[in-house]
């Protein structure tokens, strides 16, 4: 194991970026130990794994998990999948917060998040909207490395069925299939390049808040 001995929290670890993110926690030196927030068991062990489960209404009432330098949410939904719009602020906003804020009082450093192309606090797009005033809460905690990836249209195989998603990825991939080019990162990234990207990020240890944009996310997470 790594003689850095840092440990790293992830919420979100059964999602399409969350799961690459998770297999690639255990495997990286810099890790002796990864806590993993969920609400239904993994299906796997290892030796670096600390598993919770737990009630994602009942964040507060976990100690273990939050002691940490590195937190990584991949944590998100969809309005399908969350039936109404306060549901899905809740997983996409409350519980990130939530997290965010329990992390930083037992004294953690960085804090690594998924949001959205587009995403701004005064958009009339309630999704962009929605994605916007996580960024900005976030920034308010206090952070001192705040890194915000604001990744294109996530490529891969999910668990759940998203159609719109899966028809907008068969079409992109589709139209640069048929010319022979990759798929610029701008319309659409694999959640493997996401969660390489994310790793990255936190091996440079940055200060501050730092927004990636779809084309730095792809070259971060191209060059592991």
């Amino acid at each position: 194991m790594s003689h850095l001995g840092k440990k790293a929290l992830i919420i979100g670890a059964t999602g399409l970026v969350g799961r690459e993110l998770l297999t690639e926690l255990l495997r990286d030196e810099q890790y002796d130990a990864v806590y993993a927030i969920v609400r239904r068991p993994i299906t796997f062990s290892h030796p670096k794994l600390r598993e919770v489960v737990s009630d994602f209404e009942r964040l507060e009432e976990i100690t273990e998990a939050y002691a940490v330098e590195d937190v990584f949410c991949c944590l998100g939904t969809t309005i399908k999948k969350a039936r109404t719009r306060e549901a899905m602020y809740r997983i996409d906003v409350t519980y990130p917060l939530t997290v965010a804020k329990l992390a930083k009082e037992q004294g953690a450093h960085h804090f690594l998040v998924i949001s959205s192309a587009g995403a701004d606090a005064k958009s009339k797009i309630w999704y962009s909207k929605m994605k916007g005033e996580l960024e900005q809460q976030l920034k308010s905690i206090g952070y001192k490395a705040l890194s915000i990836l604001q990744p294109s249209l996530l490529l891969g195989e999910r668990e759940e069925h998203r159609l719109m998603e899966k028809i907008s990825g068969n079409v992109v991939r589709g139209l640069f299939q048929g010319i022979k080019k990759p798929v610029p990162a701008q319309l659409g990234i694999k959640a493997g390049v996401v969660a390489q990207a994310m790793l990255a990020i936190a091996a440079e240890n940055p200060e501050g808040t730092i927004t990636y944009g779809a084309k730095a996310i792809h070259s971060l997470g191209s060059q592991r």
